[in-house]
């Protein structure tokens, strides 16, 4: 009897580590797909953006939209990057987890298989126990040397599938353990490719970025807006009949405007550039809207 109670506890053992592996593996199983959806979806997030800078660029003027193109084309690199993440998670990482929903459905037939023959045993013991309780006849020794022998038969098929499903058991628990190993190094891997490979790039567009001086775009777009504002402040052509001149000015306005005019005359240099000080004028109307 106390080899039948030492073969439950065996069967207890193997039937826990099981369970903890199918519990666990699937869990983690689950986790990891839905974080290499989740990849896959900021993936697609990250090419809309790419997109909508690109678009973004076609409109600006020449050293913006050289700029900002530059600056998709290394977010369209990291990109490249996350979709090599993506396949190799689902390769190295989410389908061997899967793989193990088969084997662990497996060790627990065997573990079945095992369970079936302890329980025969316990009868065939339990039967003879009954038998050899009774006032002893020569029938009643006959059924008796049967039942041994069937306890016998019982505890020899009991023996042997617990060896067996020892070796099955152990397998699977070296087995996974290689395996937890080897999926959680190919995970911490593949991400620390890419993050290296993403730092090098975003490297590349911060650099970019840092590069870009405003100052010229804004210089255009101020000569625009200037000559858009001389056309339609140009002088109407002169009346064939004028009207006699008015009083002169007073000279507090005649003076006002040539300061204006000294003003707008120092803001544009020799070769037609504007200078710094419109510059923070327009900088700051454009933060105002």
């Amino acid at each position: 009897m106390n080899i039948v109670l030492s073969r439950d506890s065996q069967v207890r053992l193997m039937e826990g580590t099981v369970a903890n592996a199918e519990k666990y593996f699937g869990q983690f199983c689950s986790l990891l797909a839905a974080y290499t959806r989740k990849t896959a979806r900021l993936r697609d997030k990250a090419d809309q953006l790419v997109r909508q800078l690109i678009d973004f660029a076609n409109t600006e003027n020449p050293e913006l939209r050289a700029t900002v193109r530059d600056f998709a084309e290394d977010l369209a690199k990291v990109q490249d990057y996350r979709q090599a993440e993506v396949e190799r998670l689902e390769t190295k990482v989410v389908n061997p987890l899967k793989l193990y929903g088969a084997q662990i459905k497996q060790t627990k037939a065997e573990i079945k298989k095992l369970k079936h023959a302890q329980t025969n045993e316990i009868k065939q013991l339990q039967k003879l126990e009954k038998l050899r309780q009774k006032s002893p006849s020569d029938r009643q020794m006959i059924s008796q040397s049967q039942a041994e022998t069937s306890v016998q038969r019982a505890s020899a098929d009991a023996s042997r599938t617990t060896r067996q499903l020892e070796d099955t058991v152990g397998t699977f628990q070296r087995q996974k353990l290689k395996d937890l190993q080897k999926i959680f190094s190919d995970f911490v891997t593949i991400e620390m490719v890419f993050h290296a490979k993403a730092v090098e790039v975003y490297s590349s567009a911060f650099q970019t970025l840092e590069n870009y001086h405003p100052e010229r775009d804004l210089q255009d777009f101020t000569a625009k807006m200037q000559g858009v504002y001389g056309h339609h402040t140009a002088r109407p052509l002169a009346d064939s009949n004028p009207s006699p001149p008015g009083p002169w000015p007073p000279a507090s306005q005649s003076a006002e405007s040539d300061t204006r005019r000294q003003r707008t005359e120092e803001e544009v240099s020799e070769d037609g550039s504007v200078e710094e000080a419109p510059v923070e004028d327009l900088r700051g109307q454009g933060l105002q809207t």
